[in-house]
């Protein structure tokens, strides 16, 4: 049942598009393991072995202190409607932050959007499918947008203040890199 690529082809691409919600997976070899949902029209696959994602202010920032120390990743698709498949890509990431010479070039892939972290560009190196005929059907019906409003009310000042706040280290105490 499960099949296993060296990139993302054609149709994997089309899938990715039609996707609400992603999961993203990090952990160092000595930190807890971070599972964490996505969604947001977020990510962007570049090439068929390049994703990027941007990564929007929240109470964590867990990804961006693993991949401080150990840069794998895995993004996790389910399909929710249609044809049952899950997806997995695998890689080595790292996070772009605002100052960073990379981050106008890649945030031009993605709306603007208030409480923007982070842009994590992960180089795949595999690609897995597998059925997932367990996975029931959701209906997808909308965006929330709690946490847009929660930036915009936050303001810039706000939230570069939220980050040396409650950005700056892991639940383990690992740095994010967030303030430079």
């Amino acid at each position: 049942m499960g099949k296993r690529y060296a990139e993302i082809s054609d149709n994997l691409k089309e899938f990715i598009a039609r996707q609400k919600l992603f999961f993203v997976g990090t952990a160092t070899d000595d930190s807890r393991v971070n599972i964490s949902p996505k969604g947001m029209d977020s990510l962007r696959v570049l090439d068929s072995n390049r994703v990027i994602w941007l990564n929007v202010t929240g109470s964590g920032n867990e990804t961006a202190a693993h991949l401080q120390t150990h840069p794998r990743m895995t993004i996790m698709f389910a399909a929710f409607e249609g044809a049952p498949m899950i997806m997995r890509l695998y890689g080595s990431a790292r996070g772009i932050h605002q100052g960073d010479p990379e981050w106008n070039e890649l945030y031009r892939h993605f709306a603007i959007t208030p409480g923007a972290r982070q842009i994590f560009d992960l180089h795949v190196d595999l690609v897995q499918t597998s059925c997932g005929m367990a996975v029931p059907f959701f209906e997808y019906v909308g965006e929330r947008e709690q946490l847009n409003n929660w930036a915009i009310e936050k303001g810039e000042a706000g939230i570069r203040e939220y980050w040396k706040e409650k950005n700056q280290l892991s639940l383990d105490g690992k740095p994010t890199g967030i303030t430079g």
